[in-house]
Formats: structure tokens, sequence, C-alpha cells
């Protein structure tokens, strides 16, 4: 599906709505549950059950992306996403734009394997480490090279889930995300004022038909 936009629910997109699912687009700066602290109680669940109050949480995006996000109505629903995301079974593809010049060989997919852990001096933030880290793998492909900018724009697709991979796995590789406030020394250099890193496509079986659905949500940069 092409992600047209059906509704707002208190500021949110929803992009499709059904007895069993319902698909919203999270903007950039939005915490996806609540997080602690009186100032941290406004978020996309809490908007979304505000308007559909039998939705349930399946997934996160980092506060600071944006993108495709699926909620469950029904106990039952949630689980079946709760095991396609455990299964790896829900496809999830990102829109990034990273600093620096990837080469044009890396039109074709490539996978970055490296192992993350918690940085515990620095909490929320992620380490590469080599011992002691969770097996993280991430398919990365080159879209579009800017040599005047010197960035270039990526699709990323997460084959684990840890905490701020994407993230992570692009600063290691020497190309952190633009924006990034966490993990790119110099997140204002081009002159970008959110994280450039978009959910952009989601696709799975459905819970109840076990049809399959795919959405799509272009990236807003």
């Amino acid at each position: 599906m092409t992600g047209d936009v059906t509704a707002v629910a208190d500021g949110i997109a929803l992009v499709y709505v059904d007895e069993a699912i319902i698909i919203v687009d999270k903007p950039a700066g939005l915490l996806s549950v609540p997080g602690r602290g009186p100032d941290k109680q406004d978020c996309l669940s809490r908007r979304v059950t505000g308007v559909f109050g039998d939705a349930l949480v399946v997934h996160r995006l980092d506060m600071a992306t944006s993108g495709l996000l699926v909620m469950a109505r029904s106990v039952q629903s949630q689980r079946a996403l709760n095991a396609a995301f455990a299964s790896r079974a829900v496809g999830k593809r990102y829109v990034a734009v990273v600093a620096g010049c990837l080469q044009p060989s890396d039109r074709e997919w490539q996978t970055i394997e490296l192992p993350i852990a918690v940085d515990w001096p620095n909490r929320p933030m992620r380490i590469i480490a080599v011992h002691g880290g969770q097996h993280s793998a991430t398919r990365l492909r080159v879209v579009t090279v800017d040599h005047n900018r010197q960035t270039t724009r990526v699709e990323l697709e997460p084959l684990t889930g840890r905490t701020h991979q994407l993230r992570v796995h692009l600063q290691a590789i020497g190309h952190p995300i633009l924006g990034d406030a966490l993990y790119n020394h110099h997140p204002d250099a081009h002159g970008t004022a959110r994280l450039l890193l978009h959910a952009q496509e989601l696709s799975f079986a459905h819970p109840v038909t076990a049809t399959p659905m795919q959405f799509t949500r272009l990236a807003p940069f």
C-alpha cells in the first residue's frame, strides 16, 4: 500500500486502520511510549489510544526517528505481531542521509555485522563491543551520492533489532547519520534540524487474515 494518509489522530497521520491493526506515521521528535518524568508523557501511543482506546504497542521507533509503526487492536493481534517481529518475519526498510561519500560500488546490498552493547557510563548510548556485545546485522545500499555536500542517501534494513542499531552501525563505519545528536560528533555540520532517519517501508502478514501487507511512506527529507 502506498501509505496515503486516511486520517489524523491528535496530530498523528493514520496510514491504515482496520479491526486488527493501525499503521501510523510517527513524526520525528515524539516518543513512541511514555518516558520517565512528567515532561515525557506526551507520546505516540497515548495520542493514538486517545482516539482508538483498544490500540496496543507492538514495537517502537527512537524519538528522533520518523516513519511507519504498527499498533495492534487486540491482545491476540498484538501477540501475533510480537511473534512476527521476534521471528524476523517483519520487513523493515529505512532511509537515511549520512555524512561522507560512500563508494558507487556500494549500490549493491552489503551487510554490516558488528556486535552492540550498552555503553553503561553513557546510557542510553550503545557501542560496538567485540567481546560481550550482542550480534547485530544491518543491510545497507547506496541510493545517491552528493559530492557537493559530501553526503550519501542510503537504504537500510535491520536484520536484528538492537537499540540504536542503525545509528551505531553507521557511526562505526565512519558515516554517521546527519542530525544525530548522540552518535555524530558534528550533528549540525550540514544544517540539519533533525535526525535524517525514516522508517519508509513496513511489511508483514496480517495478524488475523494472514494476508501479506506492505506499506510505504516516503521520507520527508
